[in-house]
């Protein structure tokens, strides 16, 4: 059976566009639907801090210097924007301060790679312009080198689509006052046109453009439309964050020479479109990277842990058809790129720290589709992972399943060099998976080991299986994870219906993710509530849940 692509699903369903009227949460001022423009000159973009290093950390906002000079305009001139970074919030002890241009060329964007700072400490910055203070952020720098740290926090988030709901999760996680950093995985932003991915069958909020973005104009002002949103907005003044994309950011399923959801010639050519997407990405998006450049890169904190970010769209073969194409082994294909794999592996066998973290943006562990399914629940699996069945074997060609040659070489380099204490962190697929990452999946547990761990968050609002499916949370679903967990012995935990976050605990003992779920996610007053708790205990490679981990904890 071969699933239907998104595309297909949106042009033959008819769906019903929500209002942009003002929501009222009861616990706060209004809301209404997001806009790119303005009303007055400032900066109505927020603030953001990421990329930490001992020494510095990159800092950005985006100013209005005049009324015309809108998202996406290409108007307005080029003004000089202050900066400073300070010891404490009312700025009485300034660290660094400085003066950096910006204008339509760069969509008044502006980012600072700010140097000279302590390791492991709180800064307070905030920019000038015109006479007009931003807002103010809190960031901080990564620990020293060789600092050893008996903890490290971090929020781990993916999948968060405006149209499909409030982004309650990222007020959660501001609210929480405890993050070093916050993980986002990909797909911070969709490509769509209102009516083509939402919540089921209703727009909460429509994107900016009401077009499907796919030139310069569209990609800067749905950043600029998301870059609005209070919840996202309070979370990067709060905390900074270690960004990489997914396929989303550009368009569905996309390889390095197209995507799924690129038409081309219609919708233009693939690599002026790519080249858009990289550009307002890099304008719009608190990172280390610039346009043409390599956006995977490593983090250190202390002796502690080590971040991989990984790029696994950049340099990608096209997905294969189907599951009988022989080319689903060849190591001609790739997810990774030869360099980016490289790099990894010797970044995995190489690494001072204890916990080698890898951020990854689709599932490495492999994932048998179970026989026993009915015909309702496997068309809903199938849309759900993009995935194919040909005699019950599963084919997911978008994940490292539909690329098996570069995920023997991760797994052949763990097992091989006896690497402990590696694990992934990967969103994505819109549920919460805990895995172990079997070196022979076909006789696991049986014989062969473990090399290491995989740890999925869920999804911020994007749709999941109870979705898809039209049903209630927490009952046709139910019985699809045991059948997919039975099939799996690897799969020790999966939940196909939340929406949420994850917080990660990295401490010499053990790696603990930790799944807030929503309670509905189309609520921006929504409530949270800890639903699972799973760890990597130092030296096992292998996921357990965590006892004592109190359930329906809530913020």
């Amino acid at each position: 059976m071969t699933p239907l692509t998104r595309r297909d699903l949106f042009s033959a369903g008819v769906f019903i566009l929500a209002g942009a009227a003002t929501v009222s949460t009861g616990t706060g001022p209004a809301r209404a639907a997001t806009s790119t423009g303005a009303d007055s000159t400032g900066f109505h973009h927020g603030v953001a801090s990421g990329d930490p290093l001992p020494d510095g950390v990159l800092l950005w906002t985006r100013v209005t210097p005049t009324l015309a000079a809108i998202p996406g305009s290409g108007a307005g001139p080029a003004v000089a924007v202050d900066w400073e970074v300070a010891e404490d919030s009312g700025f009485q002890h300034i660290t660094a301060r400085g003066q950096t241009p910006t204008g339509p060329e760069r969509d008044h964007t502006v980012k600072v790679a700010v140097t000279g700072l302590n390791p492991g400490t709180s800064y307070w910055y905030r920019f000038r312009c015109a006479g007009v203070h931003s807002a103010t952020g809190r960031t901080r720098t990564a620990p020293a080198a060789g600092a050893r740290l008996d903890r490290l926090r971090m929020g781990v988030v993916s999948c968060a689509n405006l149209q499909a709901g409030y982004f309650a999760a990222y007020r959660h996680l501001a609210d929480r006052g405890d993050l070093d950093v916050v993980l986002h995985l990909g797909d911070y932003l969709y490509e769509y046109a209102p009516g083509e991915y939402q919540a089921r069958d209703v727009v909460v909020r429509p994107h900016d453009p009401a077009i499907e973005m796919t030139t310069l104009e569209h990609y800067r002002r749905r950043h600029a439309q998301y870059k609005q949103d209070p919840d996202l907005q309070a979370l990067h003044a709060a905390v900074g964050f270690i960004v990489t994309w997914d396929d989303h950011e550009f368009a569905n399923d996309a390889w390095s020479g197209g995507a799924e959801n690129h038409t081309e010639g219609v919708e233009g050519a693939w690599g002026a479109r790519q080249a858009a997407s990289q550009q307002a990405y890099a304008e719009w998006m608190p990172v280390r990277f610039e346009p043409s450049g390599q956006l995977y890169r490593r983090f250190s904190f202390g002796t502690l842990a080590s971040v991989s970010m990984l790029d696994l769209r950049s340099y990608r073969s096209q997905q294969a058809a189907s599951v009988a194409d022989p080319s689903v082994s060849s190591p001609e294909r790739t997810i990774t790129g030869a360099a980016q794999m490289d790099w990894l592996l010797d970044g995995l066998s190489a690494a001072t720290t204890q916990w080698k973290l890898v951020g990854n943006p689709v599932m490495i562990a492999p994932v048998r589709f179970p026989s026993t399914l009915s015909a309702t629940q496997i068309g809903g699996v199938q849309t759900l992972l993009g995935t194919t069945t040909v005699d019950g074997v599963p084919y997911n060609v978008d994940q490292w399943d539909g690329y098996t040659a570069d995920r023997s070489r991760v797994v052949g380099h763990l097992r091989d060099h006896a690497i402990m204490d590696a694990v992934f962190l990967t969103g994505d697929i819109h549920s919460g998976w805990a895995c172990d990452l079997p070196a022979d999946p076909l006789t696991y547990p049986t014989t062969g080991a473990s090399v290491a761990a995989e740890l999925v968050c869920t999804s911020v609002t994007s749709d999941n299986l109870d979705d898809i499916l039209g049903v209630p949370a927490r009952t046709v679903s139910v019985a699809v994870e045991e059948a997919f967990k039975t099939a799996n012995p690897h799969i020790k935990y999966l939940d196909f219906d939340s929406h949420g976050y994850s917080v990660l605990d990295i401490t010499p003992a053990a790696v603990t993710m930790d799944w807030y779920v929503l309670a509905e996610r189309t609520n921006p007053a929504s409530t949270s509530a800890l639903s699972t708790s799973w760890q990597v205990l130092a030296g096992t490679r292998s996921v357990t849940e965590r006892v004592g981990a109190t359930r329906g904890a809530g913020l």
